[in-house]
């Protein structure tokens, strides 16, 4: 297969894909796909660049996370979004854990909580108040330390 005309183009076009920025294999599979190249030949291209370590969806994942964290985002969004770009989900979830340790989460979980109660200004702050942000923090992917932490630093 690797010397067929078409396996060496779609390996070309995959190739300058992947200089130009990090790709998943599912992203990648689409773009060659959606220019033209069989499953078969895609299929080729992808197993032999997984193989090159030319493309890895743990690497993808994990930078693409990093270049997400400035953003605020919650884990459960970030999980989400990586599934929706073809990334295994057990890949994902090890990635969200690689990339945010504790300090990490801590400060998306306060970011998360000042964009939060800036669009419930001017409501009470009440114990049902803090309950409900606690159940939307845990909804929203940020682990139990995280969300103890914050309620014991503010009390």
């Amino acid at each position: 297969m690797q010397e067929n005309p078409e396996y060496i183009k779609a390996e070309k076009t995959a190739l300058r894909l992947i200089t130009r920025a990090e790709q998943c294999m599912g992203g990648l599979a689409r773009k060659l796909e959606k220019r033209g190249y069989s499953a078969a030949c895609v299929n080729s291209v992808i197993s032999r660049l997984c193989e090159m370590k030319l493309l890895d969806d743990s690497r993808f994942a994990r930078l693409w996370l990093e270049s997400r964290m400035r953003y605020t985002r919650t884990p459960r969004r970030l999980l989400s979004s990586l599934c929706a770009r073809g990334i295994d989900r057990d890949d994902a979830e090890a990635a969200i854990k690689s990339v945010f340790d504790d300090e990490a989460e801590f400060a998306l979980l306060t970011r998360f909580i000042k964009k939060h109660s800036r669009k419930k200004r001017g409501k009470n702050k009440g114990e049902a108040d803090s309950r409900s942000l606690k159940y939307l923090l845990k909804n929203e992917g940020f682990s139990a330390s995280s969300i103890r932490r914050y309620f014991e630093d503010s009390e």
